[in-house]
């Protein structure tokens, strides 16, 4: 059920083509990164290896989310106990995996849209981007907010809400806890990786 959580999560991120409109700048993230996976689902329709569209993904996820303080979300509050240099290889292992399942996600076009809904919402400092995902079936559309947050790199995505309330950084450490005990997360570097392979093998 939380594989199938994320999956919905992650499958249902696309950016309506051709719809670069104006929007407030805590959009920009938002935007940029479904015009990669829109991109990155028409290479997969055309072809192009798993390891090109995630090496073509990756710097996109890199810019448009604040991996950092996602990372150290979904852990919890563990994440101060792990030593510096585990944190570095949760974060390695945690990046690769997002950009893994994007892409095993996206792997065919097939005319999705999204269109920006105009009221928004505030989260402290925070902002809540809303989006309703348009299906090119004609099926009803489904509602995926983004909280954003304005930072030293500018407006990055902390976090993705299904249907305006399900947190992907929830689900996460949902699934992280038991793979994390104080100043260990050997088992979460290990699983992190073990998943990043079976997606990327397209097991």
């Amino acid at each position: 059920m939380k594989h199938l959580l994320r999956s919905t999560i992650l499958a249902a991120a696309v950016l309506l083509p051709g719809a670069a409109m104006a929007a407030p700048p805590e959009a920009a993230p938002v935007q940029a990164l479904n015009a990669a996976l829109i991109a990155s689902m028409k290479a997969g329709s055309a072809g192009q290896s798993f390891q090109a569209r995630a090496a073509a993904l990756a710097p996109v996820v890199q810019s448009s989310y604040n991996l950092p303080e996602v990372e150290k979300n979904s852990v919890g509050f563990l994440w101060s106990t792990i030593p510096p240099a585990q944190q570095q290889q949760v974060a390695a292992a945690f990046e690769k995996f997002t950009v893994a399942s994007y892409v095993s996600e996206f792997s065919k076009y097939s005319g999705e849209k999204i269109v920006l809904l105009p009221a928004e919402k505030t989260l402290g400092a925070d902002k809540i981007v809303e989006t309703e995902i348009v299906p090119a079936d004609g099926s009803a559309p489904t509602r995926l907010d983004y909280v954003v947050a304005d930072g030293p790199a500018g407006w990055q995505i902390t976090d993705v809400l299904l249907n305006g309330t399900i947190s992907q950084v929830a689900v996460h450490s949902s699934d992280f806890s038991s793979l994390v005990t104080s100043g260990n997360a050997t088992q979460l570097i290990a699983a992190l990786d073990k998943k990043t392979a079976t997606l990327s093998s397209g097991s």
